[in-house]
C-alpha cells in the first residue's frame, strides 16, 4: 500500500532517525507514552508530516511524527491559541449572555472580540484573568468534535451565539465543522489545541480593552476586544512586560514632545509638523545620507509630487494602490499625489538613449510621498500619511545584479552601524498572490535575487508570499536597544516595471534590451526611522546626531556677555547651540535641559568669564569638567564629527 500500512500496521518515524512499529492506528499520546513518562507529561501536540495537530489525533498510516513540547517553536502559538479560548470561557462564565465572536493569535499574544450590551472596561480584566487561572487549575480535557454544518448553525443559534452561526453559515454547504469542547464549554475552531487547560500554565496576562467592528467593517456592530499576552514561562512573561514598560517610557511621541521636535493636529491627520529642533534632526540625517550616496556613486534627482493617473495605470499602481492615493480633478484630468517614486524614476531613465556602457545608473531621491492610511492604523511618526523616502533605483544589466547587491549590502550595514544598529536580520520575500508579471519573469527575478544574496554572503530566512507586487525583495530588520525588531531597509529585483513603462538600453549587440531595475531604501521613510531612533536612544542621541548639541547656561548675569561670545563661536563651527541667560537658578536650568535631553551643558559664571573657561556637564552624569574655551571648542568639533 502506498504511504499506508498493511493489516493496519503503522510505522512512525521519529526526529532522531529511529522508528516505531504499531499493530494498529496510534495516537500522539500513545507514542509519547511509549517513548517515556517524562515526554508524555511534557507533550502538548504532535507535528504529523510537518503539520501541527492535536496530541490525540489518530494516525492510520506510516508517518513522520515529532512530539511538540513547550520548548519547541510551535508551542508558543499553541499556548496563545488556548489562552484565547480559556479567556472566552472565563468571560462567558462570569458574564452570561456575552457572545464570543473571533479570537486569533497575534504577535506576542492573542485577543478575542465579544458582543455585550455593556462594553468591558479595564477594571474587568483582573476578574477575568483570575477566572482564567481557575479554569487552568481545573485541568479540563479539551476534545475535538466534528459536526455537520447545519447542525452547528442550529446549535449556536439555540444558545444565542448569532455571530458564530453567521461565521458557520458562510462556510460552503456540505463541509464538516470542527468544534472544541473544553469541559462543558464549546467553541468553533479549526484547532489544534492543547490536550487540557492545565497544560496552558499561568504565564499570561490580560493587557487592555479596545473597540473593534464586527469583521473589521465600520458599517457593522461595535464589539469589545480584549487583548492578552501569553508566554512559555514566568521569565518570558516578565521579560515581555518589562519590554512593554520600556517601550512606553521610550515612546517617541512623549519624548518628541519633551524635546520639542514635532506635533500632529486634526487639520492634517497623519502629517507631522516639524519644529526647529525636529527639522534639524531630519536635515542632519538627510545630510549624512546624501554624503553616503555620493560616496557610493548615486546621482540625486527630484521628481514631481503630482502626476496624471495614466502613469499610475501603466505602472500597475492604480489598480493596487488607487484607494490609498490622494486624487484630484483639474482641467478634465485625474491627478494623484505619488505614493512612491518608482515610476517617476523610470521616466528620468527613459529620457535619451542609454548604452550598456552607461550602466549601472543609480538614481536617488529624497522623495515626498503621501498615502491615505486608515485613521486606525496611524501611530505617531511610525505610521503617517505624508513621509519622505530615502529612495533609489538602480538600472543595470542582469550581470550587474550580483555586484550591485554586494555594494548595497556593504553600504547598508555601514549606515546602520553608524546609527547604532549592529544586529540586522534579513528576510527573503518571494512572489505574493496578487502580482504583476508572468511566472516566467518571477522565476528569473527570484533566481537572480537568490544568486545575488548568496554571492554576497548574506544569511537570510524565507518570508513566503510577501514580495512586492512587481518583484521579490529582501527586507532588512533592525533590533533596537530593548530587543524590538523593525523592518526598515529593502532591496528588490524588478523585471516588470521596465517592461510596463518601456525602459530600454542599447546592448553590446546594438539591440534594445530591458534593464533590471533594483529598488532600494535604507531608512524606508525618514519619519518612521526618526521615530525608531528616538525610541532606540530614548532621545539621548550621539552628539553628531543631536538636534540641540550644547546649551550655554549662565550662573549669574556677570557671565552673559561671555556666554554670548561662546554661542557665536559655536555657531561659527557649525554646532547646534542655545543660550540660556534667564534669571533662574543653575540647578533649575540643569534639570530642565536634562529633561529635554541636551547632551552637553556648558556652565559659565563670573569665574569662568574671567578665566575664559567653561564647566562641562554631560547628560546623565553629575560630574563636571573644566576646560579653557579654546580646548573645549576643539574637543566638541571632534566629538560632533559625522561618522566617516
Amino acid at each position: 500500500m502506498s504511504n499506508g500500512a498493511k493489516n493496519n500496521r503503522v510505522t512512525i518515524s521519529l526526529p532522531d532517525g529511529s522508528s516505531r512499529d504499531y499493530d494498529s492506528p496510534v495516537t500522539g499520546t500513545e507514542i509519547a507514552a511509549d517513548i517515556g513518562p517524562g515526554l508524555l507529561k511534557a507533550a502538548l501536540a504532535i507535528c504529523l508530516d510537518g503539520d501541527l495537530v492535536d496530541l490525540r489525533t489518530e494516525i492510520t498510516r506510516n508517518a513522520s511524527v515529532e512530539i511538540v513540547t513547550v520548548k519547541d517553536e510551535d508551542a508558543l502559538d499553541l499556548l496563545r491559541h488556548d489562552a484565547a479560548h480559556v479567556m472566552a470561557q472565563a468571560v462567558q462564565e462570569l458574564f452570561p449572555g456575552t457572545q464570543a465572536t473571533i479570537g486569533p493569535v497575534i504577535e506576542n499574544g492573542f485577543f478575542y472580540d465579544f458582543a455585550r450590551d455593556e462594553p468591558f472596561v479595564e477594571d474587568d480584566l483582573p476578574i477575568i484573568e483570575e477566572r482564567m487561572r481557575e479554569i487552568v487549575k481545573r485541568d479540563l480535557e479539551v476534545r475535538r468534535e466534528v459536526w455537520a454544518r447545519d447542525e452547528a448553525i442550529k446549535y449556536f443559534k439555540k444558545i444565542g451565539e448569532d455571530y458564530k452561526a453567521e461565521i458557520i453559515a458562510d462556510i460552503p454547504a456540505g463541509e464538516d465543522i470542527t468544534l472544541y469542547r473544553q469541559g462543558e464549554w464549546i467553541d468553533l475552531c479549526r484547532g489544534p489545541h492543547l490536550p487540557s487547560t492545565g497544560k496552558l500554565g499561568t504565564s499570561f496576562k490580560l493587557m487592555k480593552v479596545a473597540g473593534a467592528y464586527w469583521r473589521g467593517d465600520s458599517k457593522n456592530e461595535m464589539l469589545t476586544r480584549i487583548y492578552g499576552t501569553c508566554w512559555r514561562d514566568k521569565k518570558e512573561l516578565e521579560a515581555h512586560l518589562f519590554q512593554l514598560a520600556e517601550a512606553e517610557r521610550r515612546d517617541h511621541r512623549r519624548i518628541g514632545k519633551q524635546m520639542d521636535l514635532f506635533h500632529f493636529q486634526d487639520e492634517a491627520v497623519g502629517m507631522p509638523f516639524w519644529h526647529p529642533k525636529g527639522w534639524t534632526l531630519h536635515r542632519t540625517l538627510e545630510t549624512y545620507m546624501r554624503r553616503e550616496l555620493q560616496k557610493n556613486g548615486y546621482d540625486e534627482i527630484k521628481t514631481p509630487i503630482l502626476l496624471d493617473r495614466t502613469l499610475w495605470e501603466k505602472s500597475g499602481h492604480w489598480e493596487k494602490f488607487g484607494e490609498h492615493m490622494y486624487q484630484m480633478e483639474m482641467d478634465g484630468r485625474t491627478l494623484a499625489v505619488k505614493p512612491m517614486n518608482c515610476p517617476c524614476h523610470v521616466q528620468v531613465f527613459n529620457q535619451g538613449i542609454h548604452s550598456y556602457r552607461d550602466l549601472p545608473l543609480r538614481l536617488a531621491e529624497f522623495g515626498s510621498c503621501h498615502r491615505f492610511e486608515p485613521s486606525g492604523a496611524l501611530h505617531g511618526l511610525m505610521r503617517v500619511r505624508s513621509f519622505l523616502m530615502d529612495d533609489a533605483h538602480i538600472f543595470c544589466t542582469e550581470d550587474q545584479i550580483i555586484p550591485e547587491t554586494k555594494a548595497f549590502f556593504k553600504m547598508l550595514t555601514k549606515i546602520y552601524k553608524d546609527l547604532g544598529f549592529e544586529d540586522v536580520q534579513i528576510k527573503f520575500s518571494d512572489r505574493p498572490e496578487v502580482r504583476a508579471g508572468s511566472d516566467e519573469v518571477w522565476d528569473r527575478a527570484e533566481a537572480a535575487l537568490k544568486e545575488a544574496v548568496e554571492a554576497a554572503g548574506m544569511v537570510y530566512t524565507l518570508n513566503p508570499g510577501e514580495g512586492a507586487f512587481y518583484g521579490p525583495k529582501l527586507d532588512f530588520i533592525l533590533r533596537d536597544a530593548i530587543g524590538r525588531d523593525w523592518q526598515c531597509g529593502t532591496w528588490q529585483v524588478d523585471f516588470v516595471l521596465p517592461e510596463l513603462l518601456d525602459a530600454n538600453y542599447i546592448g553590446e549587440d546594438g539591440q534594445k534590451h530591458r534593464p533590471a531595475m533594483l529598488h532600494r531604501a535604507i531608512f524606508g521613510s525618514f519619519e518612521r526611522f526618526i521615530g525608531i531612533l528616538i525610541e532606540h536612544y530614548e532621545g539621548k542621541f550621539p552628539l553628531w546626531l543631536a538636534p540641540l548639541q550644547v546649551v550655554i547656561a549662565t550662573i549669574t548675569s556677570d557671565a552673559d556677555e561671555f556666554a554670548s561670545q561662546i554661542k557665536n563661536s559655536l555657531d561659527e563651527i557649525g554646532i547646534h547651540a542655545k543660550l540660556d541667560i534667564r534669571n533662574e537658578k543653575i540647578s533649575y536650568k540643569v534639570r530642565e535641559h536634562s529633561h529635554a535631553r541636551v547632551p552637553i551643558l556648558w556652565v559659565v559664571g563670573k569665574r569662568e568669564a574671567k578665566e575664559k573657561t567653561v564647566s562641562i556637564r554631560r547628560l546623565g552624569s553629575s560630574e563636571q569638567q573644566s576646560l579653557p574655551l579654546d580646548k573645549a571648542l576643539l574637543a566638541i568639533i571632534e566629538e560632533a564629527r559625522m561618522p566617516e
